[in-house]
């Protein structure tokens, strides 16, 4: 394998991880807005599918911490943390669904939407042990209300920018230079 073949994985991996870090100034970095929009969640699930689950799952943890460092936003504990769990869940579960699909429409919505179910899962699993924790209110009608109906514009702007923005890059040719993890 020759070397560039070996630095496009990386190159993309920075890429993801600074749009992750930029794309949540498109909500002033309101935290109310941010968690309607899910904007840090977009290159997290295209690193995915682009380049496999395991870079999925690193740029997943690594996006929400190092904005939180870098930003003060969102706030490291416990905010940051619970979306590292639920960010490197997206990222590697939509890699690891999608290697094991074809490249199909149906099959990258199908590794979209059971991503975002188990990435929303992995967040309330977070969140229910490090908001009691950080003395913050967690129960499961929070959780229902925060993972599922807040966050319903967001998972419709990933349910039509990925898919679309997947598809034409891949027809563009540009992944044929590397293959996913």
């Amino acid at each position: 394998m020759n070397s560039s073949r070996l630095l496009h994985p990386f190159i993309v991996s920075s890429l993801m991880i600074a749009l992750g870090i930029v794309l949540p100034f498109l909500t002033a970095s309101s935290p109310e807005l941010g968690s309607i929009f899910l904007l840090m969640h977009i290159p997290v699930l295209l690193s995915g599918l682009i380049l496999g689950g395991n870079y999925g799952l690193i740029i997943g943890m690594i996006t929400p911490l190092l904005r939180s460092v870098l930003l003060t936003t969102p706030p490291l504990y416990p905010i940051a943390m619970v979306m590292a769990f639920e960010l490197s869940a997206y990222g590697f579960f939509i890699g690891w669904i999608h290697q094991r699909l074809s490249d199909k429409p149906l099959h990258v919505f199908i590794s979209l939407i059971t991503s975002m179910v188990i990435g929303r899962m992995f967040w309330g699993l977070g969140a229910s042990i490090l908001y009691p924790l950080a003395g913050l209110n967690f129960g499961f009608n929070i959780f229902l209300l925060t993972a599922f109906v807040k966050g319903l514009p967001g998972m419709a702007i990933q349910l039509v920018i990925i898919p679309t923005l997947y598809l034409s890059l891949k027809r563009t040719g540009i992944f044929d230079s590397f293959k996913h993890s």
